[in-house]
């Protein structure tokens, strides 16, 4: 069975293709919201001996914590379609847990033969995520679960100090992305119905649960590293130019320069907010 995504097949809905590579903004996510991500999975009650897959397993930090949770007889098996991802996922991951490059529609995997599903920030790539769930689905055991897990189901907060001046960057932000990958912004924001997704496939027991990320000055080193080059440089930078009056993105660009005194990370009432959303259901 092949394991690589063939060359006919559209690329994902945000232009994911086997050669694209977030690995770096994926571990300094993942270092950043380590502690929300661990309480996360705390909350499944995990036990020993259980199959655990993580679809769109990144960069591969969540596969230590869920073969923490399942030690010392589970099983931990990650898939990515990217390349990058899944060499890096290869590097970190606990003795024994099988890490696989492929599409998720392809994955050479038996079908009812894991106890969860874990995935994370990856249904939004998806062109159809509905069909996404249904795969997952029938990679579970009767009586598994599958956990879908989103970041930023609320608007972030960036600028307690000026509320107009974060709404016009997220706003811009949108734009950027509506332009680049050529959606509207019903279909960025589809993600929201996470919840919808699981109770339209008919899943029991499907529940929600949201985890507050929290963060004030003074930042540690994780949380300084994901805003300045995840947020700041990665997603705002020059792509935002066009987007924002220039008097906006003048002021933007002071506030996520480290060599000013305007820089945001900096300030002593700097105060971030962001949100983690879970949602499971089981066959």
């Amino acid at each position: 069975m092949r394991t690589t995504r063939p060359p006919e097949t559209l690329p994902g809905l945000l232009g994911d293709t086997a050669a694209r590579d977030y690995s770096s903004k994926l571990s300094r996510f993942n270092a950043f919201a380590e502690p929300e991500l661990r309480q996360a999975i705390a909350s499944l009650q995990l036990q020993s001996g259980m199959r655990v897959l993580d679809a769109g397993c990144g960069t591969g930090e969540a596969l230590q914590w869920l073969w923490e949770a399942t030690r010392p007889n589970g099983e931990i098996v990650g898939i990515d379609l990217s390349a990058a991802h899944a060499s890096a996922a290869r590097e970190r991951a606990p003795p024994g847990t099988q890490v696989l490059q492929t599409d998720l529609s392809e994955a050479p995997l038996p079908p009812a033969s894991f106890d969860l599903a874990w995935c994370v920030n990856t249904i939004n790539h998806l062109r159809d995520p509905a069909q996404g769930v249904r795969t997952l689905i029938a990679l579970l055991r009767p009586g598994g679960r599958l956990a879908l897990g989103q970041s930023s189901l609320l608007p972030d907060m960036y600028f307690a100090w000026d509320a107009r001046l974060e709404r016009l960057t997220n706003e811009a932000v949108r734009r950027y992305y509506r332009d680049r990958y050529d959606v509207d912004e019903r279909r960025l924001t589809a993600v929201r119905s996470i919840l919808g997704l699981l109770r339209g496939a008919e899943l029991q027991d499907v529940t929600a649960r949201t985890f507050l990320i929290e963060r004030v000055a003074p930042l540690g080193p994780a949380t300084e590293a994901y805003l300045l080059q995840t947020i700041f440089r990665d997603t705002w930078s020059e792509r935002l130019r066009p987007y924002l009056a220039a008097d906006d993105y003048a002021q933007l660009t002071r506030l996520c320069d480290p060599d000013l005194p305007e820089f945001a990370l900096r300030r002593p009432d700097f105060h971030f907010l962001q949100t983690f959303t879970l949602v499971t259901g089981r066959t």
